[in-house]
């Protein structure tokens, strides 16, 4: 069995632990030679891509209250960041930006997973705003240097045509969603939203010969130890703006993630 460790034996201790880490990780920020991303803009010209993501998910089999909290967390912390200049050099960090969240609003309780266990609390959600933001990072040049994925999924997409193992899990002072321009064009986060969607788009101040596309292959669900796991490799194909042609296919890395909801019957779930 595992320990556990001091924070699950005394919950008390863990604002004091959160505090901790978070301290160490902006001081150790300002000391890890990254030149951190802070400056605004009007938007830039080009659009590099564009994806959207429905907001409200039915059937995470919570109450619907905290979904409609997770919009308002989501619009909150997408102020810390919209319209924001990615320099040539310069590193995005979400933790680095959200961690000035309060001067847009106060966060409200949304759903996240802790030890394994799905629970409300304060900024809930924005991870959906990580997810959105990582994607739209794998379809430009810019250099992904740090991303999560999450370990459980504990309902299904809402939406069924999405692409898998893109997600990207946030938690101030332990994990952070970084990427860094090592190109010599300027690149810009663009964030709305309307009633059903939030949407995401990479602008950037000089056009583009290439278009990035991001694909599953080899989507298969195993059963393992009597649990089940998703795996997918997640593939990056660049393509000729003029030709339509494929110049490049890579893949970029594998996903294993525990299911932790009930698949449709008609999905195979292989025995290893």
């Amino acid at each position: 069995m595992a320990r556990k460790r001091l924070t699950q034996l005394f919950p008390f201790l863990l604002p004091i632990r959160v505090w901790q880490r978070n301290l160490f990780y902006y001081i150790g920020m300002k000391y890890d030679s990254n030149k951190y991303s802070k400056n605004f803009g009007e938007p830039l010209k080009y659009k590099v891509c564009t994806t959207k993501t429905l907001m409200i998910n039915e059937n995470s089999g919570h109450d619907i209250l905290y979904q409609k909290n997770k919009v308002d967390n989501l619009k909150i912390a997408s102020k810390t960041m919209n319209h924001i200049l990615i320099y040539p050099n310069e590193t995005f960090s979400f933790c680095y930006l959200t961690r000035n969240s309060k001067k847009y609003g106060k966060y409200k309780e949304g759903l996240i997973l802790i030890d394994g266990k799905i629970v409300a609390k304060k900024g809930g959600g924005i991870c959906h705003l990580s997810n959105l933001l990582h994607y739209i990072f794998l379809m430009s040049p810019l250099t992904v240097t740090e991303r999560h994925g999450h370990k459980v999924k504990s309902f299904p997409d809402p939406d069924k045509s999405s692409i898998e193992g893109i997600d990207a899990t946030i938690s101030g002072g332990w994990l952070d969603l970084k990427v860094k321009n090592e190109t010599d064009k300027v690149y810009q986060i663009e964030i709305s939203f309307d009633d059903k969607y939030m949407y995401g788009s990479i602008l950037t101040d000089k056009e583009s010969d290439v278009d990035y596309e991001i694909e599953n292959e080899d989507l298969k669900y195993i059963k393992e130890n009597e649990k089940i796991y998703e795996c997918v490799s997640i593939v990056r194909k660049e393509i000729d703006k003029k030709t339509k042609q494929i110049l490049k296919k890579d893949k970029l890395y594998e996903e294993k993630v525990l299911i932790e909801y009930e698949l449709p019957e008609e999905i195979e779930v292989k025995e290893v």
